[in-house]
């Protein structure tokens, strides 16, 4: 099918598929940066982690609803208040699951997997009952609508750039807690060891809940840059859990950058392939390649190195 194009129209698609590929990874590594935390730090199998994406989506929604109808003057300038009231929504129902569900169950992966797999389809009726079956779009400022052309025949969304830089700047923002705060330091450390870390005082317990709270944070702000570019509905989270899980597991888990790395390559190989095949043929070929690498590099592409004292 690609030898029906001239070398002018592949070098276009390339280019539009590729900045496609960029807007699919900016959610995927914002989904996977809070997945990774959960998961990589905590060993805890969250399947209903694509349901706090969506939460914070709906977030967004509300708060353009609200502002619609009470205070249209702020318009332009709720999206950037709703990212943050979404990072707070998600984090609080993070708290809440932790205290009242995850706390009991670590150290037990299957447990918490059927425990999570259960609370998604908990939260995913919550939201069909609450907002209803149909997918709901919150209303955009002006300022992340329309496109710029770098050529003729090329069209970049402003709102795919917009979406771009919230994830370097949040992806930046994960680096420095992680390695330069005295927080990250504790959370780091419990991973490595934390008998030792309970040694030295630091409250691992507090920790948990504290990890899990910023993994659900995390992903309520990926919820917010996905109605940028999507829709919403009750089960938009579940249609990326599974790209979110891959994207950990072949980068490393706890590892930031096989994170980036794996989400950058799974996106721009499933914006390209989808392109040329048809979609399910596009997803079997970039799983068979996922399957392939992990074949030679079972711990990913940049495994930790942790000790596996408890």
């Amino acid at each position: 099918m690609m030898f029906a194009y001239t070398g002018a129209e592949l070098w276009n698609i390339a280019v539009m598929q590729g900045f496609a590929g960029l807007s699919l990874f900016s959610v995927l590594l914002l989904m996977a940066l809070g997945l990774a935390i959960i998961f990589g730090q905590m060993g805890v199998v969250n399947l209903a982690h694509g349901e706090f994406m969506a939460l914070g989506a709906y977030t967004v929604y509300l708060c353009s609803t609200l502002v619609s109808n009470h205070a249209p003057a702020l318009q332009p300038y709720y999206f950037v208040i709703a990212i943050f009231v979404a990072f707070l929504v998600a984090a609080l129902v993070g708290l809440l699951v932790e205290w009242s569900l995850i706390r009991f169950l670590y150290k037990r992966p299957l447990d918490t997997l059927l425990a999570t797999w259960g609370l998604s389809l908990i939260m995913q009726q919550s939201f069909r009952s609450i907002f209803g079956a149909r997918e709901v779009t919150p209303t955009l400022p002006e300022w992340l609508m329309g496109s710029f052309k770098p050529t003729p025949s090329i069209d970049i969304p402003i709102n795919g750039v917009f979406v771009m830089g919230l994830t370097l700047l949040l992806t930046f923002g994960v680096w420095f807690f992680m390695f330069r705060s005295r927080t990250g330091l504790h959370m780091r450390a419990t991973v490595q060891n934390r008998a030792m870390s309970d040694a030295v005082g630091i409250n691992t317990k507090l920790v948990d809940r504290f990890t899990f709270c910023l993994g659900c944070g995390i992903a309520g702000v990926a919820g917010a840059a996905f109605t940028t570019i999507g829709s919403t509905g009750p089960d938009s989270g579940s249609r990326y859990i599974v790209d979110t899980f891959l994207v950990v597991v072949l980068g490393g888990t706890a590892s930031l950058l096989g994170t980036i790395a794996s989400a950058f390559g799974i996106a721009q190989a499933q914006s390209i392939s989808e392109f040329f095949l048809e979609g399910t043929m596009g997803k079997v070929a970039v799983l068979s390649g996922i399957v392939i690498v992990l074949m030679i590099r079972p711990k990913g592409l940049f495994p930790s190195k942790v000790r596996t004292h408890s």
